[in-house]
C-alpha cells in the first residue's frame, strides 16, 4: 500500500501559516516584513533547502553510525539559485558536506555522501526533477 503524508496549514491571519507534522510538531511560514508579513516563521523556499539538507544528512548520520566512524562534527551548507522570473525557483543547487575531527575516514565518510545522494535521499531525487545540483565534501582535519 502506497505511504501518503498528510499535513494540514491554517492560516493565522496576514502572511502567517502554521504547518502540523506527522510527528505532531509545528512550524510557523511567514514573509519578511518589507513583503507585507511580520517575518514571524520560516520562509517557504527555504524549509526546502532545511528539508533537502535534513534528509540527506539523517542518511549520513545512520550510516557514520552504521560504521563506527568518529566525527566531531558535521554540518551541511546548502546554497542555492534562484529563478529570476515567477514563479520563481532554484534551478542550481550546491551542497555542501562538512566534517571536521581529528581521526577523518575520507573514503568512508565519502561513501556515506554518497550513498545518500545517489541512493538513499528522497528529496534530493524531488531536487533533481527541477535543479542541478553540486556536490561537495570537505574535510577539516583536526
Amino acid at each position: 500500500m502506497a505511504t501518503t503524508n498528510h499535513i494540514t496549514t491554517k492560516w493565522l491571519g496576514n502572511m502567517a501559516f502554521e504547518s502540523n507534522n506527522p510527528s505532531g510538531d509545528t512550524l510557523k511560514i511567514d514573509i519578511a516584513k518589507e513583503d507585507g508579513g511580520d517575518g514571524s516563521g520560516f520562509r517557504p523556499k527555504a524549509l526546502m533547502l532545511s528539508s533537502l539538507a535534513g534528509c540527506s544528512g539523517l542518511d549520513v548520520a545512520s550510516l557514520m553510525k552504521k560504521m563506527k566512524l568518529e566525527v566531531d562534527e558535521f554540518s551541511i551548507e546548502t546554497i542555492a539559485n534562484l529563478t529570476d522570473e515567477h514563479p520563481k525557483f532554484y534551478d542550481k543547487v550546491v551542497i555542501e558536506y562538512h566534517f571536521h575531527g581529528s581521526n577523518l575516514k575520507e573514503d568512508k565518510l565519502q561513501k556515506t555522501v554518497d550513498l545518500s545522494v545517489e541512493k538513499y535521499c528522497g528529496v534530493m531525487e524531488m531536487f533533481r526533477q527541477f535543479a542541478t545540483l553540486e556536490i561537495k565534501t570537505v574535510f577539516h582535519h583536526k
